[in-house]
């Protein structure tokens, strides 16, 4: 029988991340596997448990719903800024990401949802906030 993963192994794995309507949104087939320790909490914790007693060259789908991936879209981490709270040099566009802070005096990258006249709508939702996710992996090597 050939080894399996375990909690603790190292691992190397390549994946290709899908949203619900089949779009990718990130892939490591044209790069480098993704290396990890299983259990670390590094990644998502439905990733980390999914490949837990795959082999090598195994090859799965992990299905993650949205609350157990980057949780649901919250409300109050979507705001209105005034055209004048912008810096006048930056021609704002949706889907541009600006550093801001939250009240608390800590970074936060937001997105620009949406432009108007008089101003921007700005989310700090992680971008895949509100989606369920589909991995498809194949286990490259296991480090003992």
């Amino acid at each position: 029988m050939s080894d399996q993963v375990k909690l603790n192994d190292s691992i190397k794995v390549h994946y290709t991340g899908k949203i619900e309507s089949g779009d990718v949104f990130d892939s490591s087939l044209e790069r480098e596997p993704l290396t990890f320790k299983v259990g670390e909490g590094t990644l998502l914790k439905g990733f980390e448990e999914g490949v837990i007693g795959m082999g090598i060259d195994d090859k799965k789908e992990i299905k993650i719903p949205s609350t157990e991936g980057y949780g649901t879209i919250r409300e109050d981490l979507i705001a209105k800024v005034d055209r004048k709270n912008l810096s006048p040099d930056v021609e704002p566009v949706v889907g541009m990401e600006l550093m801001s802070k939250y009240p608390d005096g800590t970074d936060v990258i937001v997105r620009i949802v949406e432009v108007s006249p008089k101003g921007v709508i700005v989310d700090a939702n992680h971008p895949l906030a509100g989606r369920d996710l589909t991995f498809e992996i194949t286990l490259v090597s296991i480090e003992k």
